[in-house]
């Protein structure tokens, strides 16, 4: 009887190990709907105290320098430490325009709106092992954390994070063979 009882609790525990699951795919559209495609590149970031920021321009399939797309540290206010780092893709074209990565232009809790903030916390809307794809224009920015470290261990403050960036014109979801 006791045993009963306790597969469903072995189950859900073996199901819910990490490193056991494939990280989970989060979807979002921009507010940006249009023609725009880009030329395909795939990088990885290493992001450091000592190397904090990201910045590379984006051309547009006909070559023209179209996006900056940039990754800036976050930290509490008036402190130098660093607890997470936000993407962003700018419009060179329309410079009001300054993150196309939102879903909304306006403030939001919705956790789709936050695919661009790289926090590893346990609080953070996004899981950290999420693959982020975000579709702009024509076009999809994929984001994916491979690695993080927070110094010491036990605090919220990082001293390395690695992130793997791949602007494609072809949808991710499909060339993975998941459904849309």
């Amino acid at each position: 009887m006791k045993l009963r009882l306790l597969a469903p609790v072995v189950l859900l525990l073996a199901i819910s190990l990490p490193g056991q699951s494939v990280p989970a795919v989060i979807y979002a559209e921009s507010f940006r709907q249009g023609s725009t495609r880009i030329i395909d590149e795939q990088f990885e970031v290493k992001l450091t105290p000592q190397n904090p920021t990201f910045r590379e321009r984006i051309k547009d399939s006909h070559g023209a320098d179209r996006y900056v797309f940039s990754i800036l540290p976050l930290g509490p206010e008036g402190d130098t430490q660093i607890t997470s780092w936000q993407v962003k893709l700018a419009d060179l074209h329309h410079a009001i325009y300054d993150n196309v990565l939102l879903t909304t232009q306006q403030p939001s809790s919705d956790p789709k709106n936050a695919l661009g903030r790289l926090d590893p916390s346990n609080f953070a809307p996004v899981p950290s092992a999420a693959q982020r794809i975000i579709k702009v224009d024509s076009f999809y920015v994929m984001l994916q954390i491979k690695a993080h470290h927070f110094t010491p261990l036990d605090s919220p403050y990082l001293d390395a994070m690695t992130v793997v960036v791949n602007l494609t014109n072809t949808d991710p979801r499909t060339a993975e063979g998941t459904q849309k």
